[in-house]
């Protein structure tokens, strides 16, 4: 069975381990973890792992956070993935530092990549995996904020949270939705 886990963030250097490449981060600690390497494709670098008789393809989207739907409806067509099938990893300002929200659809929150998604799908039906970036930022100063580095205090910490967004993933794409939210939320 195919599954589609698409990670959200912007290309380019200026935004490498930034808070809003996130989910980039999430996707390439799940590489590393299976020894899968990320090769530049079509809209987006992809990588591809296989687990318990599943094949999850990563994509980061190359193609700049509000445009993120074009590489999603790509890729799903590409690898025959369904809704069902589709796992969006961003980040969240709304939820404190470190702490995940699976979620099996939803608003797009103010998330501009979640709203080309659900733009070029023409729904929201499909399950995201929200991960907490804090909201430690003046009024004002969101997008400063977002496209930041992490802080020291926040760069030891990050670890064990990419790692539990990697087994969280994982649950998903073996267990299913339900029992991924029951044990990660």
């Amino acid at each position: 069975m195919n599954f589609l886990i698409a990670g959200l963030g912007n290309v380019g250097v200026q935004y490498d381990h930034t808070r809003h490449n996130i989910g980039f981060d999430v996707l390439d600690f799940l590489a590393k973890q299976h020894n899968a390497a990320f090769t530049s494709d079509r809209l987006a670098a992809k990588a591809q792992i296989r687990i318990k008789g599943r094949t999850l393809h990563l994509i980061k989207p190359g193609t700049y956070m509000n445009l993120s739907g074009k590489a999603v409806r790509y890729w799903m067509q590409a690898t025959k993935t369904t809704e069902q099938q589709l796992l969006v990893v961003l980040d969240d300002l709304a939820l404190p530092f470190g702490k995940l929200r699976l979620r099996g659809k939803g608003s797009d929150g103010g998330h501009n990549g979640l709203k080309s998604i659900d733009e070029l799908l023409g729904n929201n039906n499909y399950a995201r995996l929200r991960f907490g970036i804090g909201s430690n930022y003046a009024k004002g100063k969101q997008a400063d904020f977002v496209l930041s580095p992490w802080s020291d205090e926040e760069k030891i910490a990050l670890p064990q949270y990419l790692e539990k967004a990697a087994d969280t993933i994982v649950c998903f794409a073996l267990e299913g939705l339900e029992r991924a939210m029951n044990k990660f939320n």
